[in-house]
């Protein structure tokens, strides 16, 4: 509790630094509750606007947030611990993390010989051979192409997005449930979530409309492989969405299309709508290796411009190593042909999958992507049951905001045969927590 770590500090700053001093190193654990406001002040000696500016700038900084009549309590995944994922238990087989299945990515040959270059890359930050490939990559999907710019990967060209469009306590409407990653980034900028509800063809527009009724100036969404519940839009659904958004045109909406290519299910965008304000991202580390930390950008010109503003007062410009690696796999036919290959492979595991828990009864989400959502009644008693029976899956929890609970099974490296072992587990434990908790 807050009450056995003793906060220091004279000013508010000190006594931010302090909090926030606790929640790295653990002392303060997520969900624990800070001391009043007063109760502080008269334990510090100071005043309770003091303690109250120092609240309000751990709120800012998404290291705390504010519960109402529950108080000040440390952020459910607060801005300033490791986000590192668990240590996967020895023997357990690890169908936690989201991954690709190594056997099914190229082998990465970064160009043999790199010319050194006078002064930097500021002028020309852009090899023209991948800015050609990438324009017809997303040319391909019917993504406009008229700007067209680079980035370190989908969450740092988000993050860049968000931060010059928004200001600390600014809302975005985001998926429910969503990808964890980008939800703890939210929170990080100062940013408020307001959760729009997702089903099979992606968000649904009365959620997206109540979103944006309530102040949201960004959306944030998947257009396919949406994680965790392998959504992906319709071009019914698609048009439905365009309808809401024609009357917020001030909106920017973020696309992350984060594994294109072996996603599974055709592209359906939001960027053919003709939007005002948009941005379609788009990774490779999926489907060509996860070290590889690019992204492709196309977007609207005011958004290039605040984009690439921002990136060139920082990193200035993607490594040409890097961007030449890329280029050399985005026009390679046989790596084209692998992926292909791996789209293929990935859709039969996760249909496997779902099959498998169907013929048990088991309802279950992912029509696109590397992963399969199942709504459970208590996520951890599935988690943990599935983990005497030598499974390691994801809960749910970190996944949502307001959305009912459910578990993530990445089936990127699971095979069918597995499926059915899985799907039989499963039933297991369902039945066991059924017994314990009542039909």
């Amino acid at each position: 509790m807050a009450e056995q770590y003793g906060i220091v500090g004279g000013t508010a700053r000190e006594i931010a630094a302090s909090v926030e001093g606790g929640v790295a190193d653990g002392a303060l654990q997520p969900g624990a509750s800070l001391p009043p406001v007063r109760r502080l002040a008269e334990e510090l000696g100071v005043g309770a606007g003091t303690v109250a500016a120092a609240y309000k700038e751990l709120r800012v900084r998404g290291v705390v947030v504010t519960l109402g009549r529950g108080g000040t309590v440390v952020a459910s995944a607060p801005a300033v611990t490791s986000r590192r994922p668990p240590r996967v238990p020895a023997g357990l087989r690890d169908l936690a993390g989201g991954h690709p299945d190594p056997g099914l990515l190229p082998v990465l040959t970064p160009p043999a010989r790199v010319e050194p270059v006078p002064g930097s890359h500021r002028a020309s930050p852009r090899l023209a051979a991948l800015e050609d490939a990438a324009r017809a990559w997303l040319a391909r999907d019917g993504v406009p192409t008229d700007a067209v710019t680079f980035a370190h990967g989908a969450l740092d060209c988000i993050a860049r997005l968000l931060s010059t469009e928004l200001r600390p306590g600014d809302a975005v409407a985001v998926e429910d449930p969503g990808f964890h990653h980008l939800l703890d980034l939210v929170t990080a900028l100062g940013l408020r979530m307001l959760p729009v509800a997702v089903d099979d063809d992606g968000i649904r527009p009365e959620a997206l409309r109540s979103a944006l009724r309530a102040g949201a100036r960004a959306l944030v969404c998947s257009p396919r492989g949406q994680s965790p519940l392998g959504a992906r839009f319709t071009p019914d659904r698609r048009d439905e969405l365009l309808l809401v958004l024609g009357d917020f045109p001030d909106t920017l909406v973020v696309e992350d299309d984060h594994n294109a290519d072996i996603a599974g299910a055709d592209a359906v965008t939001l960027t053919s709508g003709g939007l005002p304000r948009w941005a379609h991202v788009r990774t490779v580390s999926k489907h060509l290796g996860i070290d590889l930390r690019w992204a492709a950008l196309a977007c609207d010109a005011a958004t290039l411009a605040r984009h690439d503003g921002r990136m060139l007062l920082t990193s200035g410009w993607v490594s040409h190593i890097l961007q030449a690696t890329v280029a050399d796999l985005l026009t390679d036919p046989e790596v084209t042909r692998l992926v292909a290959g791996a789209a293929r492979t990935y859709a039969v595991r996760r249909d496997a999958l779902g099959a498998a828990l169907g013929e048990r009864g088991i309802a279950s989400h992912g029509r696109s992507g590397l992963n399969v959502w199942v709504p459970v009644r208590d996520e951890s008693a599935v988690v943990n049951g599935l983990r005497t029976r030598g499974w390691w899956i994801a809960a749910g929890t970190r996944f949502r905001i307001a959305s009912p609970p459910g578990v993530r099974v990445t089936t990127a490296t699971l095979t069918p045969a597995e499926a059915t072992s899985l799907a039989d587990d499963f039933a297991e434990v369902l039945a066991d927590s059924q017994a314990v908790y009542g039909g």
